[in-house]
């Protein structure tokens, strides 16, 4: 297996269908090479699913996306960053999961290559640590702009431990990021199977 697979924790639980993945690096004088997904290792591995697009932004240090969801077309994502760091995030919002409301964080560094492999049902986000930060990911689902939706990033419930605390910085953000919602745990977000439960 060219990767190694570590389950992800929080609050001293597993946290259902998260991984952090990281192939093996090959490095020379010349550079580098990895595989970055190969669907016959991942699904040997149980992680079976599809993806249907390839995404990639370039974002300056500072910049803070998300906590970005989709409500009916939720998306499976395996998320690397190819050149930079940033500080990453998912968030469960699967309201039968032990882990409902709790936040995952790891650093993704282009000189490691880790991955996440994020399920349907979290929100996700990161922050660039780096002068720039090339983030590529792939999703199950292609994206559909009016079925975006989100958790604002500071929300004091979620207790994210953001390399700048909560006070401590105004991150660049669009301002569509900066108005989303706060985390509600009486609201019905996601059934275990990452299906929207709202209507």
């Amino acid at each position: 297996m060219p990767f190694q697979i570590k389950d992800c924790h929080a609050d001293g639980l597993k946290i259902e269908g998260l991984s952090e993945l990281t192939p093996r690096l090959f490095k020379d004088s010349r550079g580098y090479m990895i595989e970055s997904y190969n669907e016959k290792e991942f699904f040997d591995s149980g992680l079976t699913m599809r993806f249907v697009q390839d995404n990639q932004s370039l974002s300056v240090k500072g910049v803070l996306r998300g906590l970005h969801f989709q409500k009916h077309h939720p998306q499976w994502k395996l998320v690397r960053v190819v050149s930079g760091k940033v500080f990453d995030v998912a968030v469960d919002l699967r309201n039968d999961s032990k882990t409902f409301g709790k936040a995952f964080t790891t650093i993704l560094d282009s000189d490691v290559q880790n991955q996440m492999y994020i399920p349907c049902g979290f929100a996700h986000g990161f922050y660039v640590l780096s002068d720039t930060a090339i983030c590529a990911y792939k999703s199950s689902d292609f994206y559909y702009p009016g079925d975006e939706s989100g958790i604002i990033w500071n929300d004091p419930k979620l207790a994210i431990g953001w390399p700048f605390g909560l006070q401590g910085e105004n991150p660049i953000m669009s301002e569509k990021d900066k108005h989303l919602e706060a985390f509600d745990p009486s609201v019905s977000y996601f059934g275990m199977d990452g299906q929207w439960l709202q209507n």
